[in-house]
């Protein structure tokens, strides 16, 4: 199996876990502790960056939402742009384009028809702010 595949299985995982804790409305830690089995280092760090960092993610998520707040947009669009912009701010040596098209790719399998160019246009636009954050 290529890196590539293990790290887009890992972003698929820390979705499922971050989709439930927020349905369940707890926290990703708590999904995590529950699970049977402890997830792999990858997926643990999206999701308990996500849960870490979430007050600043969707932070820059709203900012860039035009005419949208994140409590009218799809739970698992929320999810995945969570990720991707945790990816984006502290995952500088994974490259730009592979976490849009990751993220775009999980919106089109997992949500709305409309979700890939939703979650594309909107990581776009708040792309030099997630990456500047930290450099």
């Amino acid at each position: 199996m290529r890196l590539d595949d293990e790290r887009s299985q890992a972003r698929e995982r820390a979705l499922s876990i971050l989709y439930e804790a927020q349905s369940k409305g707890v926290a990703p830690s708590e999904v995590v502790a529950a699970l049977p089995l402890r997830p792999d280092s990858f997926t643990l760090r999206l999701v308990l960056g996500v849960q870490e960092h979430q007050a600043r993610l969707d932070s820059v998520i709203q900012s860039h939402a035009k005419n949208w707040t994140i409590e009218r947009m799809p739970l698992l669009d929320v999810s995945i742009m969570r990720i991707a912009a945790f990816e984006l701010e502290h995952e500088p040596e994974t490259p730009t384009a592979v976490i849009i098209n990751e993220a775009v790719e999980l919106a089109k399998r997992f949500s709305t028809d409309d979700s890939g160019r939703f979650v594309n246009g909107l990581l776009s636009s708040a792309v030099v702010e997630l990456r500047s954050a930290n450099g």
